[in-house]
């Protein structure tokens, strides 16, 4: 659907436009949904968003209940990555590390985003958002903060100082300092900064050329290539699902763990179901929720547990990646 089909002003007034992009595959399109949900109704309604969805083939019909999202100040837009010489390389490396059970990174879905400046080259700047955060301020703001001589602003991980496998990690294996280890899942890049800076073909370099085992190879990359050049974001644009949520919170991450999806009461929830029902997917989504007993949950434990000894593992390496 072109933006002009959507009350968004033409390209001379591209300035006005905000544009979020999101990657997800057919499976994490309910959770989109329900995010670009929450995005809608935090917004100021004065202001223009263009929700650019990149994917590896949407069905038709996750493409129409999301479409259904679109209002007057908001498009919804659909880019496929295509087979290019830097996806056959992203693949083949997810190919091969799919065989860890533990690995919840194995998808190339989460390397589309690094595909964001080079694909878009008429945007200086946009917001990145992962499929399972929630809303709760308007994007408008962040995507307005000065980045500065940066490439990049993203909060600081939380579950890294708190979980000392991760920690030791980051700190021996990736080579960062954990408290300047950031999350990749809300981002304000600086796209003309990190063209100039040839992030995507780095990174695939990287990836060739050292095959490196990591926890969160797209993650930990983000951080060894654009250290230096980071801004931190106030965490109150990626915070954790928690009972005493702050209501300076503007933007809920169910990062990793306990997505409500999956699991009853837990933190947050109530925000999730809400901006859910909004959308086309809400029944599958309790459906899902239903469906994943104790078999399920068992083997998501197991994942989770693995992931953090894997961790521990690598935290034990003499090559750290940012020596590489």
């Amino acid at each position: 659907m072109s933006i002009f089909a959507t009350g968004i002003p033409p390209l001379k007034k591209l300035t006005k436009v905000v544009p979020i992009f999101i990657t997800i595959n057919n499976a994490y399109a309910p959770y989109a949904a329900a995010a670009i949900h929450s995005l809608e109704r935090a917004s100021n309604k004065k202001r223009y968003y263009r929700v650019i969805i990149l994917h590896d083939g949407l069905s038709w019909a996750n493409r129409v209940r999301l479409r259904s999202l679109v209002t007057k100040n908001m498009a919804i837009e659909f880019r496929k990555i295509t087979n290019s010489l830097y996806l056959r390389a992203i693949v083949t490396y997810c190919t091969r590390r799919q065989k860890g059970a533990a690995d919840f990174f194995s998808s190339a879905v989460y390397y589309y985003r690094a595909f964001i400046p080079r694909l878009f080259p008429l945007y200086k700047k946009a917001v990145y958002i992962d499929s399972d955060t929630i809303l709760r301020g308007d994007i408008g703001e962040l995507f307005d903060i000065d980045l500065g001589e940066n490439a990049l602003a993203a909060a600081v991980d939380p579950k890294v100082s708190v979980i000392p496998e991760f920690r030791d990690y980051v700190d021996k294996a990736v080579g960062v300092p954990h408290d300047e280890y950031v999350n990749s899942g809300v981002q304000v890049m600086d796209l003309k900064r990190m063209r100039k800076l040839k992030y995507l073909s780095t990174m695939i370099e990287l990836i060739q050329k050292y095959d490196a085992d990591l926890v969160a190879p797209d993650q930990d990359y983000l951080n060894v290539i654009l250290r230096g050049k980071i801004m931190h974001l106030d965490i109150c644009w990626n915070s954790e699902p928690s009972k005493d949520l702050s209501p300076d919170v503007k933007l809920v991450h169910f990062n990793l763990f306990n997505k409500p999806w999956h699991y009853k009461n837990v933190p947050c929830e109530e925000l999730f179901w809400e901006a859910a029902k909004g959308t086309g997917f809400y029944g599958n989504l309790r459906r899902q929720q239903e469906a994943f007993g104790p078999k399920e949950q068992h083997a998501d434990h197991e994942k989770v547990d693995l992931l953090i000894k894997k961790g521990a593992k690598l935290a034990e390496t003499k090559k750290p990646l940012i020596k590489l």
